[in-house]
């Protein structure tokens, strides 16, 4: 109990502490102490570098602080009072140092510690004996305390949970795991508080809904705060005409190392980890004294060269680190002066994310570099420093009730002490995924994880939970031995690692990229080139490469779609092109591509969507530009595709980009509006994307994921995992079986539901067919290449020649074009 007199005691220590450092809270901060002082839950929505650490740190101490009524403070810690929920690995120190600084500054005992895959065994045993006042993990750590029964005795004082990055986690099944644990902790204690914190959100309702679950006692804090974002592009000297992909980039590099040469600190951020290797490189051929200046840093690498690479950058003591998203999130390295962005943003939300990199304190100033790869990027900078500024920002939708993860979560359940049919159920629904969750859907799950399901029953490993007098639990070690190893959504291609002959581990590599490297050839990877010795046991034994070119590895899971808002700001960014009225020297740059465009074709505005019919001698090619993301125009050529074919018979061939995409066909078909608004029609296309995609195949390969999620497929023991093959053939096997003898299997219908929403984005599919067929359609005939259409014809050539002569072709003919333009 507290009393007012004593919390305002201890809020005047917490102010004090703050003006000793110059430091004056903001509004949001003061409004998100008081909200907390009320028992309430809330999400804080305010720029990166604002303080929302401590507007939801600073009132838990506040809590303990006036408990004490103003006697004099304990010398013993407190047991565990809140939960730092974190998405990243990589935030958990920098968290941890920023949570002791204000505990330790206002003379409290308390303990913090964290706790992640990376925590030894020693440290976690301990842990869980006795538990630091405040406890920094994720939410898979969480989700693996919630399987031992000894948590909820352990949890049983803990007052508050706090989110970060909650933007993050939202829209992944990571986030819903989230949700099932909050919804587990608020059943122990009722009065639990929740608190996110999140920097680039649009949906802001929603995201505080989800975090909060059925708590109605919650509030939304937005610290508007107005922070300044510049954002400035370096703009190539030669500016092409048509442009095409990936190879603009390379012309910049000097530009992009002169940029670094004007800052003490830099990230250079790019897109894929491929392109980090390449850019590490690249600045190194071109600054060779810089070798032991540069970073570099994404999630393949090993974990403790990142770390390396962190403390640096913490210290100062490096030049630049080219970087993934792996350092997007809310990490303060405070001595980054500049972030430079490779490559189109994708998103505004991005934007804003990585640019918060530097200028991480309050009403200090973000400076982001954009560096296009290819020039219609150009468009892509200016719309979205327009977006920033009107804080037109993404929104990010929770995930509707997956089956696969709310399994995992039972079986999890049962460990931790068991559960009740009814109570569980009414638990899980106060999750907001889950808030709809049926009846047959429960009922359907339980009973997999009870005896397997329909096709399942005759095997003892699949029935996992057992029901005695009325109570779910595990009774086997084993399973509960192999479900705690597996607990997670995390799922990537099966990696291989490599090493030195020394032993020294460098990162990971997927199996499918160094099974196409032959022994003694080369290869670049964390920032070396190397040369592979060979391969043994899911180990890649490595030694440095003494000269030569290499290969430059590929990852899994490809590139982001341009988003919705982004594009609607490109469109808007066109209108302005054709009425003269840019002024962005983006924009100016761009000006004689467009012009070009406008001149043989036409620049579509909002109402208008464009299509050209242009003759080359690969054939027919009909060129449509939704700008719909490049997710959604390949299930839109493919839709195309397949009606035409029911035309009449034919081959064609596809291709397609963020802003459109290219059929190429021998056949000449006389198609007019008419027949375009008919192929372009949103009737039946749910059905005939199933018939066009190969969705069985795709949906397939989308099982193998659902099923470790759900438990079928065990990934082995560390240092034994399975191979990509093996786990591929266990996928394959459960989904081919299921899709015989259980056809209304829910984990089926939830592979191919994810397929559709995931890796098609049918929704924005249907939106963009609905919005066609209220815009004017412009059919234009072309008789070269238009600049729109020539990065779609470029793309369209990679299948049939090799990447040398590709680029030597494509160059050619961009040549030709811009002499007779």
């Amino acid at each position: 109990m507290t009393t007012k007199a004593s919390y305002q005691r201890a809020r005047k220590k917490a102010e004090q502490y703050f003006h000793d450092r110059n430091w004056k809270p903001f509004p949001f901060q003061k409004e998100a102490w008081k909200s907390y002082a009320e028992g309430k839950s809330g999400l804080v929505h305010a720029p990166t570098g604002t303080g929302k650490t401590y507007a939801v740190w600073t009132p838990t101490l506040l809590e303990w602080m006036s408990e004490q009524k103003g006697k004099e403070m304990p010398k013993r810690a407190p047991q565990l009072r809140v939960l730092w929920l974190t998405p990243l690995r990589a935030l958990v120190e920098d968290t941890t140092r920023t949570l002791e600084e204000l505990s330790e500054g206002l003379g409290l005992p308390w303990t913090i510690q964290s706790r992640t895959g990376d925590t030894s065994g020693s440290v976690k045993a301990k842990q869980r004996k006795k538990y630091p006042s405040c406890l920094v993990t994720t939410p898979e750590s969480l989700s693996l305390l919630l399987s031992y029964p000894e948590t909820k005795e352990a949890f049983s004082d803990l007052r508050a949970v706090i989110v970060d990055e909650w933007h993050e986690l939202l829209s992944s099944k990571r986030g819903t795991q989230t949700e099932l644990c909050l919804a587990r902790l608020r059943k122990w204690n009722p009065e639990l508080k929740t608190w996110g914190l999140s920097a680039t959100l649009g949906n802001l309702d929603t995201a505080l809904s989800t975090l909060v679950g059925s708590h109605e006692n919650s509030v939304l804090i937005n610290g508007d705060l107005k922070k300044k974002f510049v954002v400035k592009t370096i703009i190539p000297r030669d500016m092409e005409k048509f442009p095409w992909a990936g190879h603009l980039g390379g012309k910049l590099v000097e530009d992009v190392a002169k940029q670094i040469e004007k800052a003490k600190t830099t990230l250079v951020f790019t897109n894929v980890r491929s392109q980090t290797e390449y850019w590490y490189h690249a600045l190194v051929s071109v600054r060779p004294k810089w070798e032991n200046d540069l970073g570099i840093h994404h999630g393949s690498l090993d974990r403790k060269d990142r770390t390396e690479v962190e403390n640096r950058l913490r210290a100062g003591k490096i030049k630049a680190v080219v970087c993934t998203s792996s350092l997007d999130l809310g990490v303060d390295f405070s001595p980054v002066e500049q972030v430079i962005q490779i490559g189109g943003p994708k998103g505004v939300a991005r934007l804003l994310q990585r640019a918060g990199r530097c200028g991480h304190q309050p009403g200090a100033i973000s400076r982001v570099f954009c560096v296009p790869t290819q020039a219609m990027e150009l468009i892509e900078y200016a719309a979205a420093r327009e977006a920033m500024e009107a804080r037109k920002i993404e929104q990010r939708e929770p995930l509707r009730a997956p089956l696969d993860l709310l399994a995992q979560h039972l079986i999890t359940l049962a460990l931790g002490g068991g559960f009740s049919d009814k109570e569980a159920l009414q638990e899980v629904r106060t999750a907001w995924s889950y808030r709809d969750l049926s009846e047959e859907e429960w009922g359907w799950t339980l009973d997999f994880v009870i005896r397997g399901g329909n096709t399942l029953r005759a095997y003892d490993q699949f029935k996992r939970v057992v029901v005695k007098n009325g109570i779910h639990c595990v009774e086997s070690k084993i399973i509960g031995r192999f479900h705690r190893m597996s607990i997670g959504t995390i799922t990537s291609d099966q990696a291989i690692t490599v090493k030195f002959k020394t032993g020294k581990t460098l990162g990971t590599i997927e199996e499918s990229f160094i099974s196409r490297i032959n022994p003694k050839s080369n290869f670049y990877f964390s920032g070396k080139l190397l040369r592979l010795e060979r391969v043994r046991d899911l180990t890649a034994i490595v030694s440095i490469a003494k000269a030569g070119k290499g290969a430059i590895p590929v990852w899994g899971g490809g590139k982001s779609p341009l988003s919705s808002e982004l594009s609607i700001a490109v469109r808007e960014k066109l209108k302005q092109a054709k009425t003269g009225s840019c002024k962005e020297p983006e924009m100016k740059a761009i000006a004689p591509t467009l012009s070009i465009q406008d001149k043989n074709s036409t620049l579509p505005e909002q109402h208008q969507f464009l299509i050209e019919k242009t003759v080359t001698k690969e054939g027919v090619n009909w060129f449509l530009f939704p700008f719909a993301g490049r997710l959604a125009n390949e299930g839109l050529a493919a839709l195309a595709s397949y009606r035409m074919s029911k035309i009449i018979p034919m081959s064609l061939s596809v291709s397609f980009n963020d802003y459109g995409f290219h059929l190429c066909s021998n056949e000449d078909l006389d198609l007019g509006e008419k027949e375009w608004r008919e192929l372009l029609n949103p009737e039946n296309l749910i059905d005939e994307l199933l018939d066009c995609m190969n969705l069985s195949e795709m949906a397939k390969r989308q099982f193998r994921e659902v099923a470790r999620v759900a438990g079928l497929i065990f990934q082995g023991f560390p240092g034994a995992q399975k191979s990509a093959r093996q786990v591929q053939a266990s996928g394959g096997l459960f989904f081919d079986v299921f899709s015989k003898y259980d056809p209304e299997n829910l984990l089926l219908t939830q592979s191919r539901r994810e397929v559709l929403e995931r890796q098609l984005e049918v929704e924005r599919i249907l939106s963009k067919l609905q919005e066609i067929k209220s815009q004017d359609l412009i059919i234009n005939y072309p008789r070269r290449l238009s600049p729109f259409a020539f990065p779609l014809w470029a793309e369209s050539l990679r299948t049939q020649v090799s990447t040398e002569s590709w680029g030597d072709r494509v160059r050619k003919m961009a040549e030709e074009l811009e002499q007779t333009n």
